[in-house]
């Protein structure tokens, strides 16, 4: 069962201010990764509560379970590969976790059987390296929503949080408090 702590940064942005990114950082010659987010929950938002988020990731035909804690200064990821079979079982609701995942959850006091299915956000991303981390740029359709942000992964939240603020500051962007797109994506079915 894979782990790793993820420390990124988020920033909304304007179409503009993501069409300057992509020039500036000159993404087009950046291939194009395709991306579909598949988000689990409970009737309750008991996930929520925790701070925790739980999703199939399906990427280039693979299909991925991540469930993201809090972890310090990050968040810890538990991942678990599915087969294309079982990652629509899922979808139908008939959800089978892996031993990590669901020891996390009964720790939580979240059973498997109260999680269901919350619907999908697809995201056309593009990264690359830069300065010691890696800059995501990532058009996300939702809900009859399309939003743009930039991400940037380090492995240090220091330096992470120093390349960060410059790239907002040189390119005139203004620091936005940023949702992750899980959050993002249940606030869009509350103000259908």
């Amino acid at each position: 069962m894979p782990q790793e702590i993820e420390i990124e940064f988020k920033n909304l942005l304007t179409e503009a201010e993501f069409l300057k990114l992509y020039e500036v950082f000159n993404m087009k010659s950046v291939p194009e990764i395709q991306q579909v987010n598949h988000y689990f929950e409970t009737k309750d938002f008991q996930l929520k509560q925790h701070g925790t988020a739980l999703r199939i990731r399906e990427k280039n035909g693979k299909y991925q379970s991540t469930l993201k804690q809090p972890q310090g200064e990050g968040l810890l990821e538990t991942h678990d590969f599915l087969t294309e079979q079982e990652a629509n079982s899922w979808l139908q609701g008939y959800i089978t976790l892996g031993p990590e995942i669901s020891k996390q959850l009964q720790e939580m006091g979240i059973s498997t059987a109260e999680l269901i299915y919350g619907g999908s956000l697809e995201t056309v991303r593009r990264e690359l390296s830069y300065n010691d981390t890696i800059i995501v740029l990532d058009r996300s359709k939702y809900s009859n929503v399309t939003d743009y942000e930039l991400e940037l992964e380090a492995q240090s939240y220091a330096h992470g949080e120093h390349v960060f603020s410059s790239i907002l500051t040189e390119n005139g962007i203004t620091k936005r408090k940023t949702p992750n797109k899980i959050q993002r994506f249940y606030d869009s079915l509350r103000n259908r």
